[in-house]
């Protein structure tokens, strides 16, 4: 390091020296460049092409504190990626992007009057926060072993990029708002793998931000994930697809809303999707699949759906409840329907197989909170414009499953356990078509009847 002039004594701007450092290795053919033991400040930096930054354990690349040492390209970042192949973070080390006073720091230009921000909730925008890691239309991405923490924003961000490999990296990112674990979006083959998450915002998030392209070639397993948010999701933006995706073997706990989230709501689709073994305790929500329309005339697609070996311990409280920046009390529903899949009246869920689903509920709903008679079901709205999280609808009148707009699905293996008498049917279906419910198990002190169907057709209970 004392050849390129980078000091590790956590307190001078290495900025120019690393960017040196980096195009160097790119010219001379590529290699890697290595951080021993010690705290390396920097501002935004940019990797290059057969070019391996390796941060051995005990070495620390630390963000500078002051926004000003941060370039914006859409967005902004400490580690910038565009247009690269071969390239790599790896090693024991950490890269701390101090993003709760990098974030306090941009929130006093704004206020100061020398930098503009419409300041959304009183937060600079998201785009304006740097992230550790913004790599665009990147190939052969390697990201190992490392720590990453304390993003003012998104954590890290894979945009259109082919072949990445992301294992066993750790994610501790509750510095401020907006802090999704990992993003994957428009991307081509990549594996997540072996990794653990705890975030602020949705912890492993698949995104589509161009109708003409797609996330596909997707595999993602033996993961842990904490979220203030959801915890694996697939959307909101959803203007492409997401298409051949594998997730299994996940594990999460104290996640304040979904434990599996899938949203279609800007004309995308969501095709050839599994998902197979996922534990999740003290969590909000199971399962929330949800067909939208924020962009009118452009119509979501949801189907080929198979989610197997769920098992699913629902919070009695608030879930991430004591943790930075939780998600906020005004979104958590007073009665909580554990798996909800609806759809829109001329846009239904196909093709769902949802076998050995495991729900364990606290019960207990109140009825002078949310109560709705059976005949009053066609009064919840449908919402199709609305932000899709669990608790769009507010209370739903199922404690166990609520299904609406739904066609050829086949469920099998459901058990539903109600530890407190609630007031509500454990399943509600409404226009669920061509379905069948196999072997379902429902427990609930003192119900006798746990379905109850509206406007369905061709619905068998075996």
């Amino acid at each position: 390091m004392s050849l390129f002039g980078i000091k590790s004594d956590g307190v001078s701007l290495n900025t120019r020296s690393i960017q040196f450092a980096i195009d160097y290795i790119n010219r001379k053919g590529g290699g890697r460049l290595v951080f021993a033991v010690g705290r390396y400040k920097t501002g935004s930096l940019h990797m290059r092409s057969k070019v391996t930054l390796h941060l051995e354990e005990g070495a620390e690349l630390i963000g500078s504190e002051n926004p000003l040492d941060y370039e914006r390209e859409v967005y902004t970042a400490l580690i910038f990626g565009s247009g690269e192949h071969d390239i790599g973070i790896t090693g024991k080390g950490t890269v701390d992007g101090r993003g709760t006073q990098v974030a306090l720091n941009i929130l006093a230009l704004v206020h100061s009057g020398l930098v503009a921000d419409p300041l959304r909730n009183d937060r600079p925008a998201e785009a304006a926060r740097p992230m550790l890691i913004s790599f665009l239309s990147c190939e052969n991405i390697q990201v190992k072993n490392v720590t990453l923490k304390n993003s003012a924003s998104w954590v890290q961000t894979y945009e259109r990029c082919k072949r990445v490999i992301l294992d066993s990296i750790h994610v501790d990112s509750k510095a401020y708002w907006n802090n999704d674990g990992i993003d994957i979006v428009d991307c081509d083959s990549v594996e997540l793998k072996n990794s653990y998450i705890d975030a602020a915002d949705d912890g492993i998030c698949l995104k589509s931000q161009d109708q003409a392209l797609v996330c596909r070639r997707i595999r993602i397993e033996n993961n842990t994930i904490r979220s203030s948010a959801n915890a694996l999701k697939l959307g909101t933006a959803s203007l492409g697809g997401f298409s051949q995706i594998s997730i299994s073997n996940i594990r999460v706990f104290d996640t304040y809303r979904s434990a599996i989230a899938l949203e279609a709501v800007d004309g995308g689709y969501i095709d050839d999707l599994q998902i197979n073994g996922v534990r999740a305790t003290n969590t909000g929500n199971a399962m929330f699949i949800r067909i939208g329309e924020r962009i009118g005339g452009r119509k979501s697609r949801i189907s080929n759906i198979q989610i197997r070996d769920v098992d699913v311990e629902i919070a009695e409280g608030k879930p991430d409840s004591g943790y930075s920046y939780e998600g906020p009390i005004e979104d958590q529903p007073r009665n909580i329907s554990p798996i909800v899949i609806t759809g829109l009246p001329d846009n239904l869920i196909e093709k769902i197989v949802l076998k050995d689903i495991s729900v364990q509920y606290p019960g207990g709903g109140i009825k002078e909170f949310a109560f709705r008679s059976m005949d009053k079901l066609d009064s919840i709205p449908e919402l199709p414009g609305k932000y899709p999280e669990y608790s769009m609808f507010r209370e739903l009148p199922a404690w166990g499953m609520y299904l609406r707009h739904v066609a050829h699905l086949d469920c099998s293996e459901l058990k539903l356990n109600c530890k407190r008498s609630d007031y509500r049917v454990a399943v509600i279906l409404d226009d669920v078509n061509h379905s069948t419910f196999e072997k379902s198990i429902i427990n609930e002190p003192g119900r006798k009847k746990p379905f109850y169907f509206h406007r369905c057709r061709e619905v068998l209970i075996r």
